[in-house]
């Protein structure tokens, strides 16, 4: 072998080394990082549960004048409803909510109809919650508030032809939870809305007085 040749050797050997000594102390970091993001991820979606529920919906009557100076009667038929959450708890006191939910019902008034305005009411809200680390009969107590919008959308059918209005409202809830497998529970709670009575932009039927809806609920969530 050539004099030239032996160093080429020399260094083709001492570069294969360090690239082996580079890999065996790259992969332990690698791995380690890919860990500690799957570990990550694993916290963020232990914070995040889903829940679905039937709640009924029973609305505070309201009474007024128009700009007329003529009385109106505001009455809202009771029904049971659907409710859609999605919480984040990141710590017990901690945490934040969305709200979606559904309801049809009639509104009475005793002006210029017959009969009643039939409508669909969607709740668009947000909010905070939280969960104290204080068991009740074996249960995890929560409560929170917050507030958005209530969209009254008349029906085709039986919303006399009106448009459709929204209002802001806001909420407060209390209830209880309970998981009964690792990532399933029930959940019992009560709500109430507080929101202006619609008018569906008609003058004649604004009195201008707010109104709320109780919401008594059942319920079940998955917790990541």
């Amino acid at each position: 072998m050539s004099f030239v040749s032996r160093p080429l050797c020399v260094r083709s050997l001492v570069l294969c080394l360090a690239a082996s000594l580079t890999a065996l102390l790259a992969t332990p970091a690698a791995n380690a990082q890919a860990s500690s993001g799957t570990s990550t991820l694993d916290r963020q979606l232990e914070r995040i549960d889903f829940g679905i529920g039937a709640v009924g919906s029973f609305s505070k009557d309201v009474s007024g004048t128009n700009y007329l100076g003529q009385h109106i009667d505001q009455k809202t038929s009771s029904t049971v409803g659907a409710l859609v959450q999605l919480r984040y708890t990141k710590s017990p006191w901690i945490g934040g909510e969305f709200n979606l939910g559904y309801a049809r019902y009639s509104h009475d008034f005793n002006l210029y109809f017959s009969g009643s305005v039939q409508t669909n009411t969607i709740e668009y809200t947000a909010g905070y919650v939280a969960h104290p680390p204080h068991p009740i009969f074996g249960m995890q107590p929560f409560f929170g508030g917050g507030g958005g919008l209530l969209y009254f959308h008349p029906t085709s059918g039986g919303g006399k032809g009106l448009p459709s209005q929204g209002a802001g409202a806001y909420y407060y809830n209390v209830g209880v939870e309970k998981l009964v497998v690792p990532h399933f529970g029930f959940r019992a709670q009560f709500r109430q809305l507080f929101y202006l009575a619609p008018d569906f932009y008609q003058n004649y039927l604004n009195t201008n007085q707010h109104t709320s809806t109780f919401e008594p609920g059942v319920g079940f969530y998955a917790h990541f």
